[in-house]
């Protein structure tokens, strides 16, 4: 659908959609989406609480769990106004700033997990491979220094993508595909020369995931091989069982990405609905299965998770 060229400052709102042709049964859209909010904030809030009272986890490991924890709390509120707009107020429409912005965030918190990812990682290599001198290499400036760099070079890369946007006309139908918005998604309204958007959007994803998913592959194979020239049996699973956490996140943050990022390539002719499953199960899983992966595999945060919650010591 066409119409005449209208720049960024005259643009009229776009408009959200959620599944298309549910009518009234968006409200149990909701319902289900409004279950993994709860169950992500709450979890990755007890998460942030129980390493803030426990002593025992004022560790490296932990620190980084904290800050994937508060990332998992940003995605959450990234997209929350505008899913409950979409499918509780049945409220569609989203001015072109609001949605620029939400459109940073989302993604700088995206490029942060990745991040943070591999500085968990790398932890886990210094842990396994170096053991005696863990203390001395994950200080704790080392481990702020390591935080803000992730946060940094996140914003660096995902800053310039809204003035991309921004600079260029729009003439087709402001209908996107979600209920939030995603530059994949904005990428395809506007009629101008899109090639910078594109050369630069392909740049900040090799850059970023490319660079972290190539060097956690590489600290896993380093990893491997020192447990396998470990003699025990016993002592190899009860090292590689300190991995197990990680590993869950690191493939619930990548192959739901593999998958939308397939989808979007060669599912062009695929239904809507396919899409659309496929990004809420991007934003939304890894934020809600994270804190309950962690709990259950973390012995002090079970336990300490039990006392809050049953009031007794597991």
């Amino acid at each position: 659908m066409g119409g005449n060229p209208h720049n960024s400052s005259e643009l009229p709102p776009f408009t959200l959609t959620g599944f298309s042709g549910l009518g009234t049964s968006q409200h149990y859209v909701f319902l289900l989406l409004g279950t993994l909010y709860t169950v992500s904030i709450v979890g990755n809030a007890l998460i942030l609480f129980i390493i803030k009272e426990e002593q025992s986890l004022h560790q490296p490991m932990y620190y980084f769990l904290s800050l994937l924890s508060v990332n998992d709390l940003g995605v959450s509120f990234s997209t929350l106004p505008t899913v409950l707009a979409t499918f509780c107020f049945h409220l569609q429409k989203i001015s072109f700033d609001f949605c620029m912005a939400q459109m940073f965030f989302i993604h700088l918190f995206s490029f942060i997990e990745s991040g943070i990812l591999l500085v968990m990682s790398f932890d886990r290599y210094v842990a396994i491979c170096n053991p005696l001198r863990y203390a001395t290499v994950l200080t704790g400036a080392c481990v702020v220094c390591m935080g803000m760099t992730v946060i940094i070079r996140s914003f660096c890369m995902v800053f310039p993508l809204p003035f991309l946007l921004k600079r260029l006309p729009f003439c087709k139908a402001n209908v996107l595909s979600h209920a939030y918005c995603l530059h994949p998604d904005l990428i395809r309204l506007p009629c101008g020369d899109i090639t910078v958007n594109n050369i630069y959007g392909q740049f900040i994803v090799i850059c970023n995931f490319g660079l972290d998913s190539a060097l956690i592959l590489l600290s896993y194979v380093l990893i491997l091989r020192s447990v396998l020239a470990i003699a025990s049996w016993e002592e190899r699973l009860k090292t590689l069982n300190t991995c197990v956490s990680h590993l869950c996140a690191v493939l619930m943050f990548y192959v739901p990405m593999v998958g939308v990022s397939m989808v979007a390539r060669y599912g062009r002719h695929a239904p809507q609905y396919v899409h659309t499953l496929m990004s809420l199960i991007y934003l939304f899983v890894p934020p809600m299965l994270n804190p309950i992966i962690y709990s259950i595999k973390t012995k002090e945060i079970r336990r300490r998770l039990c006392k809050i919650l049953l009031g007794t010591k597991f």
